[in-house]
């Protein structure tokens, strides 16, 4: 199977598609964390929006050939998100659902931070943090030096990661080299281990520096499935028209779609009890079966 870029389809079937693969995505991140009992489990609800429209509406891949030359690559910086790449590959067929329950176990192939060595359809190891954008930069200019120039890669890295040098050493050589190929997503959730990112270290307005070091930027809801939509079309289009790299600043809830997560002190690692997995489930069940009724 291959996700295309859905040229066929309505904008409101997209949408509900992505909506539904959305919801499976967490889903399968409640599951991975309560078999474990730990995880990084709000981020990975917050950002599940996002994976949902690359994995269900946006990448080029084929489930059952992970190294497919064609593909498009997706490069996960922020490692510790792992468990969401894992929900992503299972709802994309990559990998069984039923492995999901073995995250971060001992000789699973789902470990707590993603090692491409591991796990099918993981493009980089990302527990070192910083490095995807640079990564992504390599792989484009791989790409183009193969003849490959319609493939395209997409990272997603965490506001956090804005604090390493090497992350504005990739932004600048990419504007350079005009990769317009590259899509960079930034998960604005406001949190990173030492506290709250504005105040660990406050690099002004976003889209002012990115437009400063040369992408084509927006910033959207990155919990709206429409909003992100519209934005991955405008970034695709304008990459055959620019040559710019395109960044999508996303705004993100941590804890989306489990209230109980939402209203929760957002801390970097959260804390959940094991009695409280259930009610998660529940919550985010009853959640989208209201979504649905609307």
């Amino acid at each position: 199977m291959t996700a295309t870029t859905f040229a066929s389809t309505s904008l409101a079937e997209r949408i509900s598609t992505c909506t539904d693969a959305a919801y499976r995505i967490r889903r399968g991140v409640l599951e991975e964390g309560a078999a474990q009992g730990e995880g990084y489990v709000g981020q990975a609800l917050g950002a599940a929006d996002i994976l949902a429209v690359l994995y269900a509406d946006t990448l080029r891949f084929r489930a059952a050939d992970p190294e497919w030359a064609d593909r498009d690559r997706f490069l996960l910086s922020v490692g510790h998100y792992a468990l969401l790449l894992y929900a992503a590959l299972a709802e994309a067929g990559v990998i069984p659902r039923e492995e999901l329950t073995t995250y971060a176990a001992d000789d699973s192939r789902l470990p707590m931070s993603a090692m491409s060595t591991y796990t099918p359809g993981a493009e980089i190891s990302g527990g070192s943090l910083g490095h995807g954008l640079g990564l992504g930069v390599g792989m484009c200019l791989g790409l183009r030096a193969q003849g490959r120039h319609d493939q395209r890669v997409f990272t997603l890295f965490g506001d956090g990661e804005l604090n390493e040098g090497s992350t504005w050493e990739a932004a600048m050589s990419a504007a350079s080299w005009q990769l317009g190929n590259l899509v960079a997503f930034v998960d604005l959730n406001g949190i990173q281990a030492d506290g709250p990112t504005q105040q660990v270290l406050d690099i002004g307005s976003q889209e002012e520096r990115w437009r400063s070091f040369g992408w084509h930027t927006q910033r959207v809801d990155g919990n709206d499935v429409a909003a992100l939509i519209s934005a991955v079309d405008a970034a695709l289009a304008d990459a055959t028209s620019t040559g710019q790299p395109h960044v999508i600043l996303c705004d993100t809830t941590v804890g989306k779609g489990v209230p109980m997560l939402e209203s929760r002190e957002k801390l970097h690692f959260m804390k959940i009890d094991q009695d409280e997995w259930p009610l998660c489930m529940d919550q985010l069940q009853a959640g989208y079966e209201g979504s649905l009724a609307r």
